[in-house]
């Protein structure tokens, strides 16, 4: 807590009473903690107030994020032991071996926290904590949170490690674009928010991936209009598809409710009731299982372009023909 901060400022009185809980053993190691959404319904405070709640306790080691369970009580043994009831701040310390912040330092810290805690989570005031150095020294790499979101965006889609297109034919390299981009999207379950198609981030190793998509359409007769909304529509599957998977994780997270339990919670009367006969016949895990159906909606949209590829080969076949 800064010097500035009041004791009463809602978010430490909030952390307060769940420490207080923890302190005596109504919520044991292991239980759920209140998340981040829980705790704006129950104190009526913002998002963003909630966020620095579960940090303030987590950075006391009073709570710690696991994946599948979502903000869980800590072991005894992983807790910090702290001579007043609020987290101390952390000692000043050199980032790098010159002690200085370096930009991609920021940038994978950030991601690091957004992968862990959400994209809530992350705020200058907190990355500068982590990093042991002075807010205000951030913006010597970033101009302001926007700025820091796109480069965060972009820093993972440096993650990809695509070939040289051109090789393996175009569904091919589509397919293998698809898949790499799905798989970035569930590493960082935060990274569709980001993105944007009306204004989009013009980041270099996301340009880059638009610009591998364009060229492993080249020499199919196509416009270039044409290969440019290809390559936006493959996107957008991508990370529609990504926005469900996040839904998902999150809303299990905060339940504790698997999206099978919330199902028959919440259909089952109605399918039982005779009024739905096909809906009732289908599996319950059709909707749930998104790796399988990222698949499906790749496999049947890129049947459809096929479509469009062999009319733009025979176009051309017909135009390059010699007359009579």
């Amino acid at each position: 807590m800064s010097s500035s901060e009041r004791p009463d400022s809602p978010y430490l009185v909030i952390a307060a009473e769940i420490r207080a809980r923890i302190s005596s053993g109504e919520l044991r190691p292991g239980d759920r903690a209140p998340s981040i959404r829980q705790i704006v319904q129950r104190w009526g405070v913002a998002v963003a107030t909630a966020t620095r709640v579960t940090a303030t306790l987590r950075d006391e080691g009073l709570v710690e994020t696991k994946v599948g369970s979502g903000t869980v009580v800590s072991t005894p043994g992983n807790r910090k032991r702290t001579a007043v009831a609020r987290p101390s701040p952390e000692p000043r310390k050199p980032v790098s071996a010159e002690g200085s912040l370096h930009r991609k330092q920021l940038l994978r810290k950030a991601i690091e926290v957004a992968d862990r805690e959400g994209l809530d989570a992350v705020s200058m005031r907190r990355l500068a904590v982590a990093l042991g150095t002075a807010p205000m020294s951030l913006y010597r790499h970033v101009a302001n949170k926007d700025e820091l979101l796109t480069r965060m965006a972009d820093e993972t889609f440096g993650e990809l490690d695509l070939p040289e297109p051109g090789s393996r034919g175009w569904r091919a390299e589509l397919e293998l674009h698809a898949r790499q981009h799905w798989q970035l999207c569930r590493r960082h379950l935060w990274l569709p928010r980001i993105i944007s198609f009306t204004r989009p981030l013009l980041a270099p190793n996301m340009m880059a991936q638009t610009e591998w998509v364009l060229s492993a359409l080249g020499g199919l007769g196509l416009p270039m209009d044409i290969r440019m909304r290809e390559a936006l529509t493959l996107h957008a599957l991508v990370l529609t598809m990504a926005l469900s998977v996040a839904e998902e994780v999150e809303a299990e997270q905060n339940t504790g409710v698997s999206h099978d339990g919330w199902q028959m919670a919440r259909s089952r009367d109605l399918l039982d009731s005779g009024r739905f006969p096909l809906l009732a016949g289908v599996p319950g895990d059709i909707a749930a299982n998104l790796d399988e159906l990222f698949e499906y909606g790749l496999a049947r949209h890129l049947d459809g372009f096929a479509v469009l590829v062999a009319q733009a080969s025979r176009k051309d076949a017909g135009n390059s023909g010699t007359g009579p």
